[in-house]
């Protein structure tokens, strides 16, 4: 059973068992007819064990925090492989077999972690697929406040989640859009933030889009200080920040012209903060400037 969805304007498919595709609850916003546009890649989902790397060549490891997955990338003539593990030392939960240009994806999983290997499948293959449409897969905590929106930035345990919740204490209007994965499409004249079926740990699923008032790079601090970056300060936070194959060429140049065009549009602040309402409200202010 096949079903499409449309994230950032974007639609794939993910072609699985029904009862699969029932436990998706978090792509039932992003549902859209197979008619309404273009198909960028269709997951096919396979219940069956997980192949083997034998025979392809190893590109690279991500090894990132201790709580966050693992991800191994293979290459074999113009196919790409990625096996991808729920922590950095566990056993691999699934396989990701992708064509060259992105359009054909084979999932393979074990059922009782499906949802967290399409999750990640569908997260991948999204950014490398988008990274040549002007879209970003930040990794992220959105909030929005009067109509516009603001993207914290940081390192897992920075305090990303706990900040939007201080802006939530210090403005009771201001509503959350996504706490982990939003799309970002830089447009000619503005940039504009999306809702994601990806929201990390907060279940926050909302098809829903904001113009960007500003992006802010948060450090924890005993006081509230807050700066505007220089575009050669701001650069390497924003380039941390987003999905992309690090390793292919062509991908990371168009997402360095993505990124550049960013910057030009939409201002970077270094919030130093503690977790109170007042450090939303200096940020506030000091962004809507």
């Amino acid at each position: 059973m096949k079903k499409f969805y449309k994230v950032a304007e974007h639609i794939f498919a993910i072609d699985a068992a029904p009862a699969l595709l029932e436990q998706l609850s978090n792509y039932a916003p992003f549902l859209t007819d197979e008619n309404a546009g273009t198909c960028l890649f269709t997951i096919t989902v396979h219940e069956e064990p997980i192949p083997s790397t034998e025979g392809w060549q190893t590109v690279y490891t991500d090894q990132s925090d201790e709580d966050m997955p693992r991800i191994e990338m293979y290459q074999r003539d113009e196919e790409w492989l990625f096996c991808v593990s729920m922590y950095r030392d566990s056993a691999i939960e699934c396989a990701i077999r992708c064509s060259a240009d992105w359009q054909r994806v084979e999932l393979y999983l074990r059922p009782e972690t499906a949802r967290f290997a399409i999750d990640n499948a569908a997260m991948l293959v999204y950014a490398f697929a988008t990274a040549d449409k002007a879209t970003l897969l930040f990794h992220s905590s959105v909030t929005v406040l009067d109509g516009k929106a603001y993207l914290f930035l940081g390192h897992s345990g920075t305090g990303k989640s706990t900040h939007s919740q201080q802006w939530k204490a210090a403005f009771p209007q201001a509503t959350l859009l996504n706490d982990d994965n939003p799309a970002v499409r830089v447009m000619d004249h503005q940039v504009i933030v999306y809702g994601s079926p990806w929201s990390g740990k907060t279940p926050c699923y909302k098809n829903e889009h904001a113009p960007v008032q500003a992006l802010v790079q948060l450090a924890q601090a005993p006081e509230n200080k807050i700066e505007r970056l220089r575009m050669s300060q701001a650069y390497p936070h924003i380039l941390a920040s987003v999905s992309g194959l690090k390793v292919m060429p062509e991908m990371m140049d168009r997402l360095f012209e993505s990124i550049a065009k960013l910057l030009e549009l939409s201002p970077v602040y270094r919030l130093e903060c503690l977790p109170n309402p007042d450090a939303a409200r200096l940020c506030a202010q000091t962004c809507s400037l």
